[in-house]
C-alpha cells in the first residue's frame, strides 16, 4: 500500500534528481566556455603570426560572445538560494499621493509584466484594486518561469518616482511612491502548518471598473490569519473556491516570508548587526524630469534612458543587486 511517506520520499527523490540535472548543465556549460575561450585563444595566436586582420575581428566577437555568455553564468551562479528557483508573488500598493501614486503602481505593473514577456514568463494576476478615474490602487500577481524569484527578489522594496503630473494642470513636478513586496511561491510539499481555527474567511463581491472585474455573485474571498493578522484576498478568478485556492496560497507565501524574516533577525541579533529593514526602504528613483536617470540607492548602478526601463529592461539592476548582496555576505 502506497503511504503519504512513500510519496513524499518520491518527491524528495525526484528534487535530488532535478538539482543533480542542474549541477550537471552548469558543469556542461563551463566546460563549453572553457574549450572556447581556448579555441579563441588559440585563434588569436594564429592571426597574429600570419598577421591577419580579419582573424583578429572574428578573435574580438569570439571574445565579445564569451563575455555575454559569462556574464549570463555568473548571474545564474548568484541564485544560489534556497527559494530562487520557485515562481514570484508580487505586490504592488500606491504610497501617498492620490492619483498620481496609483499611476505609479500601473506603471511599475506594466514594467513588470514587459519584463516577464522577454523572458517568456506566465503572469497570472490574482487580485487587482483599480480606480474608477486613473491607476490601480493595488494588484498581486503571480510572474512563473525558471528562477522568478530569484530575480525578482532584486525588486523588493519602495519605488520613487519624479516626473511632471499628467494629473496636475499647472504642470508641477512631483514625487510619488509604490512599495513591491516579493515572495516565493510555496510549493505544495512545503510544510506550513495553517489551523483552519486561525482563520477568518469573508466572501464579498468582486469589484472594478468593469469588465472581468465586475461579478454579480460573492465569488471574492479575503482570508485573516488571527494569530499574525495577515490578510490576503483573490478576487480576479471567476468562482469562489479558485479564489479561495488561490488567497491560500498567498496566505502561505507570506507566512513563509514571516518566518525568514524572523530567523535573519535572530541570526543579525546573534552577530550583533543591525538588521536591515529592507521592506519599507526606497531601493530605487526613476526620475523623468528635470533629467532623465534611474538610479539604484543600493548598489548606486544607474541608467539614462528611463524609457527602456519602464519598458521592462531592468536586468542590468537585478544583476548588479545580485552581485552587491553577494559581497555583502563575503
Amino acid at each position: 500500500m502506497e503511504t503519504p511517506d512513500f510519496w513524499q520520499q518520491q518527491e524528495r527523490a525526484q528534487e535530488v534528481t532535478r538539482r543533480l540535472a542542474g549541477l550537471r548543465q552548469q558543469v556542461e556549460v563551463f566546460d563549453t566556455l572553457r574549450r572556447d575561450f581556448e579555441d579563441a585563444a588559440v585563434l588569436l595566436e594564429l592571426g597574429e603570426e600570419i598577421e591577419d586582420p580579419d582573424t583578429a575581428r572574428e578573435v574580438e566577437r569570439s571574445l565579445a560572445e564569451l563575455g555575454r555568455r559569462v556574464a549570463a553564468l555568473e548571474l545564474e551562479l548568484l541564485l544560489s538560494g534556497p527559494y530562487d528557483e520557485a515562481n514570484a508573488i508580487l505586490s504592488l500598493h500606491a504610497g501617498a499621493g492620490g492619483l498620481e501614486a496609483q499611476d505609479w503602481v500601473e506603471m511599475l505593473f506594466r514594467m513588470y509584466l514587459r519584463w516577464a514577456e522577454k523572458r517568456g514568463y506566465a503572469v497570472e494576476v490574482l487580485d487587482i484594486l483599480p480606480d474608477d478615474e486613473a491607476g490601480l490602487k493595488n494588484v498581486t500577481f503571480l510572474v512563473s518561469g525558471p528562477m522568478a524569484y530569484g530575480y525578482l527578489r532584486a525588486e523588493k522594496g519602495v519605488h520613487r518616482l519624479v516626473r511632471i503630473s499628467p494629473f496636475d494642470a499647472g504642470g508641477r513636478r512631483h514625487t510619488s511612491f509604490a512599495s513591491l513586496d516579493v515572495l516565493p511561491e510555496v510549493a505544495e510539499n512545503t510544510a506550513i502548518d495553517i489551523n483552519p481555527e486561525d482563520l477568518r474567511i469573508d466572501t464579498y463581491r468582486s469589484g472594478g471598473a468593469g469588465g472581468q472585474h465586475v461579478n454579480k455573485t460573492d465569488s471574492a474571498v479575503r482570508i485573516t490569519h488571527l494569530p499574525t493578522g495577515i490578510v490576503v484576498s483573490c478576487q480576479n478568478e471567476r468562482s469562489q473556491i479558485a479564489n479561495r485556492n488561490a488567497a491560500m496560497k498567498l496566505l502561505k507565501a507570506r507566512l513563509l516570508d514571516l518566518e525568514l524574516r524572523r530567523r535573519e533577525e535572530e541570526i543579525a541579533a546573534l552577530r550583533g548587526e543591525q538588521p536591515d529593514i529592507a521592506w519599507g526602504s526606497q531601493i530605487r528613483s526613476y526620475v523623468f524630469h528635470p533629467y532623465s536617470m534611474v538610479k539604484d540607492h543600493r548598489t548606486k548602478f544607474e541608467k539614462g534612458n528611463v524609457d527602456a526601463v519602464m519598458d521592462g529592461e531592468i536586468d542590468e539592476f537585478i544583476q548588479a543587486y545580485l552581485v552587491w548582496k553577494a559581497r555583502l555576505k563575503e
